[in-house]
Parts: C-alpha cells; structure tokens; sequence
C-alpha cells in the first residue's frame, strides 16, 4: 500500500474497550454453530450494556460458554455481524491480515489469466460480513454497508498495506450507510482514504481484455466482476454469430462476443452514459483483431421497449444475452420479480432465431437457483419454444459462498428449439 494515508483515517473513533454480552435465542445459537454470519436484533435475549456501531459483541451460551465474537450495530436489524465462531479471538490488524491472506489464496488461480480486476474481498463469505474489496489494476475499493466498520478501517488499513499493496484505496458506502452521515466521522462516498486521488477512469485486465471503470461513481465499486466467468463462456459461443445484449451496462459481454469472433453485437441499455464506457471499452481492444472488425452498435433504450419493438420488426439474432438488475431485493418483491423474468424470456425468445442461443441471468438473491431456471422454462413453454439446456453456472471463486444467502448469481445457457 502506498503510504501517505488520509488524516482522517487517524481520527476515526476506535470500539469501546468493554465487549458487549449477548445471549440469544436457541434457533440463533444453532445457526451460529453452523457458522451463520448474522444475529438480528429479535434474536437476542440478554445484553449486557448498550453499545455504538463498530463496538465488540460476544455472544454466549446460557452456560457462558463463547460462541462468536462480532460486529454490534444498533442501527440495524442485523444487530451483529459475526467475525469469529467458536474460538475466542482478538479482532485487530493482525485477525484481519489472516483473513486477507486466506482471501489472496483462494484467488491465487486469477494472476495466471491475465486477470487484474477481480473481488478481493466477498464480504459475509469471505468471513468479513458487511465489507467488500474489490481490486481494479493498482486501485483498491473498499466498500461498506454498516457503520459498524468504520471504527475498524484503520485495521483494516495497516492489513491491507500488509497483504495487497496498491497505489489508492477508495471508500465507497452502501446507500443505507450513506445517510448516516453521523456516524460516518466526516467520510463519504467515493472517498480516497490512502494515495492519490485517480485522475480519471481506471483501466484493468480481464482475461486479458481491457476495460475502464469508474471506482468513485459507478455502479456496485465501478463494474460487475461477478460476470467474468460468465462473459468468458460468451466467447466460446460467438464465432460468426450476430448477437444481442440486453441490459449492456459499459458493455463487458458485448466486448467478449466480439473477440469471439461475433460478426455482429448490439448492446442495449437504458443508460447513455453507460453505452459511452461500452464503447470506450471497444476503443481499448481494437488491438484485437476480432474486436476491431466486429459490427458493434448501441441502443440507449428500455429493455422490455427495445426487445418488443425488436420483435415487431421481424429482427433476430443467434444469441440474446439477457442479464438484468435486481429485480427482487425482498421478500415482497418476488412474485414481480418473476414475472419480470418471465416477460424478458418470452421477448427474448421473440428475437430468437430457431437453434439460436438464450443466455439469461439473476443477479436476485431471494429467488432461489431452481425457481428462477423453472420459471425461464415456463416462459418458454409458454411462447411455444423449448429450451434446450447447456449449462447453469453460478458463482466464480472471487464471489464464494459461505451460507445460504450468500447464493444470488444464476445464469441459463440454453438452445431455443
């Protein structure tokens, strides 16, 4: 890590040096036991003192045996976010350097792909509830979703300055965690908390493909890494094929496909903006001899409005790539969530040339993997096409999951007949 480190990083509060005492309720302890990382505020039934976001809670059992140590935050439902199972632990720079270094390992395999942008950090899955890391070239962004971290970024810091030296360390805040700005000690979003400020995009390498990003205001830390093995599969499946992405963003599948030999890609995307980085990441590969003779074009559309017109004028392609936002980010969100999946099979079925290819993903965490894939096949059946199952894929080993919830990415490769 480069040194010259923000001053503000200094001035941070640290935890209280009274751990708080929980007990909780008996279906709590089971999944404690099991290693789940997350106590709700309904759960605890005895607490020793009140406590402030980052403070140090350590549950026990009625016969005051350690369970977990974690994160306390009064602020959320999430009342505490578990660092530790089982074994009692000191949560300092040095707890936090071990966890980095059990990160690095497990991405080890990437350095050998020509990959430098990658998530170094997955949160609850990576034993660091709330916090993600990800890396872009010499820039680390580091992301927040309680303030229950901000007394411990000075650790994580010196950790990171340890295990993953950089040029820069941005901050970003989730979007519950920016309007607690009380809590925040003067941080903010898009923050620079070590090195220089950038002074413009950011380019990386993935798969030995270029593409910019934008760390301070970009979507999630600037880009959707968790699509990388997914974009690699669209490569294998372009060669001489005409191709449609939907949902686009700065173009990462549209760029793959054309390496892969497409001879024809469309990008669709509601955000001009984000059509303009789509075609900057072409610029940055013209390099390949693919990229740069492939027809790519942009639409800064709706979706659902560009796939009906699409249908109305008779357009088809050889594979539509349709991978949309969030549609379900709770409980009630569901059922319209499946039905916006449903819809977006049955008009990207509408543009589908007979034995063309169907690649659609979710990105919704409450709808689960075989729900989703049954509904695409529902779709389907519906607009009297079959699908034809290649593959289902899930997460890539920079998005482990370390419990149930942290399951959310699934993605269908299948020939409509």
């Amino acid at each position: 890590m480069t040194t010259n480190p923000n001053p503000l990083l200094s001035q941070l509060p640290s935890p209280a040096a009274k751990r708080i005492a929980l007990r909780v309720s008996a279906p709590a302890e089971r999944a404690l036991h099991q290693g789940h990382p997350w106590i709700f505020d309904q759960a605890i039934t005895e607490q020793s003192h009140a406590g402030a976001p980052g403070d140090l809670a350590v549950i026990f059992d009625k016969k005051r045996r350690f369970i977990a140590i974690g994160l306390y935050d009064p602020t959320s439902s999430i009342r505490v976010r578990v660092l530790q199972h089982n074994q009692p632990a000191t949560i300092d720079a040095n707890w936090f350097q071990a966890k980095l270094i059990a990160a690095n390992q497990l991405r080890k395999p990437l350095a050998q792909q020509s990959t430098n942008g990658y998530r170094l950090v997955h949160g609850e899955n990576d034993g660091l509830p709330g916090l993600v890391i990800d890396r872009y070239a010499e820039t680390l962004v580091l992301k927040i979703y309680s303030p229950a971290w901000v007394p411990h970024l000075k650790e994580i810091y010196a950790a990171l300055a340890q295990t993953n030296p950089c040029e820069r360390l941005i901050l970003r805040l989730s979007r519950s965690a920016t309007k607690q700005s009380e809590l925040l000690h003067g941080l903010t979003d898009g923050m620079t908390l070590a090195g220089q400020p950038p002074e413009g995009l950011i380019l990386f390498r993935e798969n030995g493909i270029i593409f910019e990003c934008d760390p301070i205001h970009g979507q999630k830390t600037g880009f959707f890494l968790d699509q990388r093995e997914n974009r690699a599969r669209i490569e294998k499946l372009s060669k001489g094929k005409s191709v449609l992405n939907v949902f686009a963003y700065t173009g990462g599948f549209s760029v793959y496909a054309a390496r892969g030999g497409a001879k024809q890609v469309i990008s669709v995307d509601i955000s001009a903006p984000a059509l303009q980085a789509a075609l900057h990441n072409f610029s940055h590969n013209q390099h390949i001899p693919t990229v740069k003779s492939a027809t790519h074009e942009i639409l800064a559309e709706d979706a659902f409005d560009a796939l009906a017109r699409m249908e109305t004028q008779k357009q088809l392609f050889d594979l539509v790539i349709i991978d949309p936002p969030m549609f379900a980010q709770n409980q009630s969100q569901i059922a319209a969530g499946l039905s916006a999946y449903r819809k977006l099979t049955r008009l990207g079925l509408g543009v589908l040339r007979p034995g063309g290819i169907l690649v659609q993903a979710s990105c919704s965490s409450r709808i689960d993997a075989e729900t989703f894939f049954d509904t695409l096949h529902q779709a389907a059946r519906e607009s009297h096409r079959q699908l034809k199952e290649i593959e289902r894929t899930g997460h890539a080993l920079d998005h482990p999951i370390g419990f149930n919830e942290g399951a959310y990415l699934k993605c269908l490769y299948a020939t409509a007949l």
